[in-house]
């Protein structure tokens, strides 16, 4: 089988983050997949779509790996969570209207989730106004009340809401698997920037074939 450029490069950055995950390694064995849920976060056209300016180039390079945990999840019957950054018609942007100014909201088609994600009726959509989908969200509650003490995160932007949503998991106390190959920002050195910081106090980095194993073994 030909590697494709994403496995190469997860190969290199499970590399770079090693010396930052060296202490760590134990916790990955923490990895429960029958405890865990895989939060899908911001996978929205706003991003996705090449017509938008806030299209993320990388993110074509891990759509497939995306595909690939939402029907390795939804195989195994384990809970699927997707988020979606919107602001609703009157809500006030705060901080990040002031950081970005251009704010998205909730009733433009570009916030939808794109269609090769959309999720199923049965499958929990969380919107969000911040880059954390634990602020302002109901997401504890519902992981709390599923029995999840992990989650694993994919999604845009790895060093925005990926991250941000990752280090609110770690101080609620789940424990946190981030998928290198499966996350990316705008460019590699804030992908890669995020994941050393990351490994270093608040998630293990796994690759989409290791998550993959992990639940099929399951």
């Amino acid at each position: 089988m030909v590697e494709r450029g994403i496995e190469r490069k997860a190969k290199e950055w499970m590399g770079l983050v090693q010396p930052y995950l060296s202490a760590h390694r134990s916790a990955q064995e923490r990895f429960s997949p029958k405890n865990s849920a895989l939060l899908v976060i911001d996978m929205q056209k706003y991003f996705l779509d090449r017509s938008s300016h806030a299209y993320v180039p990388a993110s074509k390079e891990i759509l497939r790996n995306v595909r690939t945990l939402i029907a390795t999840y939804r195989k195994q019957s384990l809970p699927v969570i997707f988020t979606r950054e919107g602001l609703l018609k009157n809500e006030n942007p705060g901080a990040m209207g002031r950081w970005w100014g251009d704010m998205l909201r909730i009733d433009d088609k570009m916030s939808e989730i794109s269609p090769p994600f959309a999720p199923r009726a049965t499958e929990t959509v969380i919107r969000k106004s911040r880059y954390s989908a634990f602020v302002g969200t109901d997401l504890e509650k519902r992981l709390r009340s599923q029995g999840i003490s992990g989650v694993v995160v994919t999604g845009v932007l790895t060093h925005l809401c990926c991250e941000s949503t990752a280090r609110d998991a770690f101080m609620r106390d789940f424990d946190v698997f981030f998928v290198v190959d499966g996350t990316a920002s705008d460019t590699e050195d804030l992908h890669v920037s995020s994941l050393k910081t990351l490994a270093d106090g608040f998630a293990i980095p796994m690759t989409t074939a290791e998550v993959v194993k992990r639940i099929n073994l399951t």
